[in-house]
């Protein structure tokens, strides 16, 4: 099955909904899909909303490549960057526009990236030590593996995967790299296995799964970056534009949480009834709370199961 195949959007129905009424009231409305993997929430937009302009971002050439041809019936509407979603303020200097009036956010790997085995992404297929997003960059995660002492290994597997065996993981990545048996995805999910007590492998499915996010992460500077993305999409909204972030691990969600925490905190002092000239938030949240996808959608696309939604909408300059 091919990647474009096997592709299903997240939460597709949900994004557009949250997102329409920052569209709809506009005769040349901007959207960034800030994560436009293969497209599939691209071209649904760009059905829908036959007036939209579409600005996405990928750091994955390949997924740049498949994603122009799969929009080239929309390619008068869309304008296509190979960037990190950090960099909102040169992609809209380059576009000559100043705001837009909606932003999606599908974070973590792809689906494509995933079923391609030679990347690196899987602990289930037996590939080279990778797990590049932007095959252009040098650092892989043979490089991290091979390079860092036990102590940076163990914080990263730590902070970025949030395993509780990080030292003893640490520890046998660097004997098995000092006898050469650290070759491939294969081994690297051995070398975890083994790093694990049988009693706490029984549970929370693969154990090279921590190992492998936390790698990831590192090699991406996933969550280095989403730091800085999240507070530039909000001041890219125009007003009355709305921001969709979907992530797929506590550690992003955490991020997103907070600046949207932020954003909609009025400066009044407390105890005042209403807010002071000048201290209402400029934001203000769409959810109470994250959201899950539906159980038919979760039982559908495997991938959705971990996703969590948060919305927020800018309300003033």
């Amino acid at each position: 099955m091919s990647a474009e195949i096997a592709h299903i959007p997240v939460a597709l129905a949900r994004c557009v909904e949250l997102l329409t009424p920052a569209i709809i009231s506009k005769s040349k409305p901007y959207l960034i899909d800030a994560t436009l993997g293969l497209g599939g929430h691209a071209k649904a937009f760009l059905t829908t909303f036959a007036n939209l302009q579409l600005i996405g971002i990928d750091r994955d050439k390949k997924a740049l490549e498949i994603a122009t041809a799969g929009l080239s019936q929309f390619s008068d509407r869309t304008h296509l960057f190979h960037n990190t979603y950090d960099q909102f303020d040169s992609i809209l200097n380059q576009l000559g526009i100043s705001s837009v009036d909606a932003i999606l956010f599908d974070l973590g790997v792809s689906s494509m990236q995933l079923d391609q085995a030679d990347r690196g992404f899987s602990y289930s297929q037996d590939a080279p030590l990778d797990m590049r997003m932007d095959q252009s960059a040098k650092l892989t995660a043979e490089v991290v593996l091979n390079t860092y002492n036990h102590g940076e290994l163990a914080k990263l597997l730590q902070n970025y995967g949030e395993e509780k065996f990080a030292s003893k993981i640490a520890e046998n990545i660097i004997k098995a790299r000092s006898s050469g048996r650290l070759k491939s995805t294969k081994d690297l999910a051995e070398i975890v296995k083994q790093s694990i007590p049988a009693p706490a492998r029984r549970t929370g499915g693969n154990p090279a799964k921590r190992t492998f996010q936390a790698l990831r992460i590192e090699v991406n500077q996933e969550l280095a970056v989403l730091e800085r993305a999240i507070p530039a999409a909000l001041s890219a909204l125009s007003v009355g534009g709305r921001l969709v972030v979907m992530s797929y691990q506590s550690l992003e969600d955490k991020i997103v949480k907070t600046h949207f925490a932020q954003a909609t905190k009025s400066n009044t002092p407390l105890g005042l009834p209403i807010d002071l000239p000048n201290s209402a938030a400029s934001y203000k949240l769409l959810l109470s709370s994250s959201q899950a996808a539906d159980e038919s959608e979760q039982l559908s696309n495997p991938r959705s199961q971990s996703m969590r939604l948060r919305a927020i909408e800018r309300v003033a300059a």
